[in-house]
């Protein structure tokens, strides 16, 4: 609701208990919804193979379409509220997990959503995010409503919710967690107003990026795809060959079912496949139960060759045609609804702070601070109104920053770029300095507003 600016069919926002259904939230003509039965039967959609979750999944299941420029780039699958507390023994009548792991394998990106003053994960949304294992790249993490608890609570917050997330996810690496207040209401708590636009500027950056990395991410998918129907095809073809001809097939194949772990290891070492290729042993031994051995395929060595081929040479020519097509069309991002209010105008992310302070004022914005800066200009002894390397180099230093900071301050301080600094060449020197001094980035090239007056070129009028 906050990215789209605007209601979608079958959207209910309020505390528990709230969304009961899986949402497609997606782009179309006219506003409306398709129900599940539907949705897994229109060939111009990608949901045909969730049918196989029945009944009760499909009835909780929708699409909503409406005319949104959000969703001209993305669709928005909205997952039903987690379950908490007695609630969550109920069943739901279908696998949530599963159905939560088939979206996850598809999609370019998970957002998990958490709020501030409500940390607890329940064992559903412990079950939940162990389902999205293996695709722990695509997961972000939100902290919202984090306006409604104060600075030192929110610390606390912070790291209570690293360390619960740290005993679920079992990765070294620690999650993105974007902290902030999505929705369009006033902040309860303005001390942190500063940190929320920039974690909102960072999340909105990442989404806008998808549309220009689909196509290598579904290339990535491919890749994963062809390795893992690799993999299965040798431990198919094994179980295959280790069945008898005639008798004793049903306790052969108890027995290889229960000594899968091995097979793996011996496949392992054979073919040097990677361990984090196979399948989980014991979801595999449940799917092998009702599965006839006997009518299982032989390995085709030429297959093997082929998808060997594919990942050694034609991928990486595909991966070439995708970046000179990248280079040639117009960058994909994603535009409208909350994202368009945070690019242009006053209220873009840094507007009026670090070096675009002034952009707008007709007065030079060095020269409220330059008295002072002139004070220290006089005193390293000026020749002819300018000041040497070595003299402004022995007060630059004094900032601490290090010297390949301190040289692109001076390049761009250096206007006439004759070695020396004048008076308003070094204020702008010391206003640079301050500017990373207070965690600014440094503009790559001098911005108009921020050249010395006495440096700007006069305008020429046309007669």
């Amino acid at each position: 609701r906050y990215l789209l600016e605007q209601d979608f069919p079958g959207m209910r926002i309020g505390p528990e208990p709230t969304t009961d259904s899986f949402i497609a939230v997606m782009y179309g003509d006219s506003e409306g919804s398709v129900p599940g039965n539907a949705l897994v039967v229109d060939p111009k959609k990608p949901f045909r193979k969730l049918s196989r979750f029945g009944n009760a999944f499909l009835n909780r299941f929708m699409c909503s379409q409406l005319p949104n420029q959000v969703l001209k780039s993305i669709s928005i699958i909205d997952s039903p509220g987690i379950l908490s507390g007695e609630k969550q023994r109920i069943s739901r009548g279908y696998d949530f997990c599963q159905v939560l792991q088939w979206f996850a394998e598809r999609v370019d990106r998970i957002i998990l959503l958490f709020d501030a003053h409500k940390l607890d994960i329940s064992d559903e949304f412990s079950e939940a995010i162990k389902s999205f294992r293996g695709q722990d790249d695509k997961i972000r993490v939100v902290l919202n409503k984090a306006d409604q608890v104060d600075t030192q609570q929110l610390m606390r917050v912070y790291g209570a919710l690293m360390w619960s997330l740290g005993k679920v996810i079992n990765t070294p690496e620690v999650l993105r967690v974007y902290i902030g207040s999505f929705w369009a209401h006033p902040l309860q708590n303005t001390e942190n107003r500063r940190l929320f636009e920039a974690e909102a500027q960072d999340l909105f950056k990442d989404i806008q990026s998808l549309p220009q990395k689909a196509a290598v991410r579904k290339l990535n998918d491919l890749i994963k795809r062809a390795r893992l129907a690799k993999v299965h095809a040798y431990i198919i073809s094994y179980l295959k060959k280790e069945m008898p001809s005639v008798f004793g097939k049903e306790n052969k194949k108890k027995e290889l079912i229960s000594r899968l772990p091995e097979i793996y290891t011996q496949l392992q070492r054979e073919y040097h496949i990677s361990a984090g290729d196979f399948p989980e042993v014991q979801k595999m031994q449940e799917l092998l139960e009702n599965c006839d051995f006997t009518k299982f395929h032989s390995l085709k060595p030429k297959l093997i060759e082929a998808v060997d081929n594919m990942l050694a040479n034609k991928i990486a020519s595909l991966m070439s045609l995708i970046r000179q097509e990248e280079s040639n069309m117009p960058t994909q991002m994603v535009h409208g609804g909350a994202f368009d209010g945070t690019m242009a105008g006053p209220f873009g992310h840094g507007y009026g702070e670090g070096a675009k302070e002034g952009a707008d004022e007709e007065e030079w914005v060095v020269a409220k601070d330059k008295p002072a800066y002139d004070e220290i200009f006089y005193t390293l002894s000026p020749i002819n109104g300018k000041i040497s390397g070595i003299s402004a180099k022995k007060e630059m230093v004094t900032s601490k920053l290090p010297n390949s900071v301190l040289g692109k301050i001076w390049k761009l301080a250096d206007c006439d770029g004759d070695g020396m600094l004048d008076d308003e060449e070094f204020a702008l020197a010391k206003h640079l300095i301050k500017i990373k001094l207070d965690g600014y980035e440094l503009p790559g090239t001098l911005p108009p507003h921020l050249v010395p007056p006495s440096h700007r070129k006069p305008l020429q009028i046309a007669e």
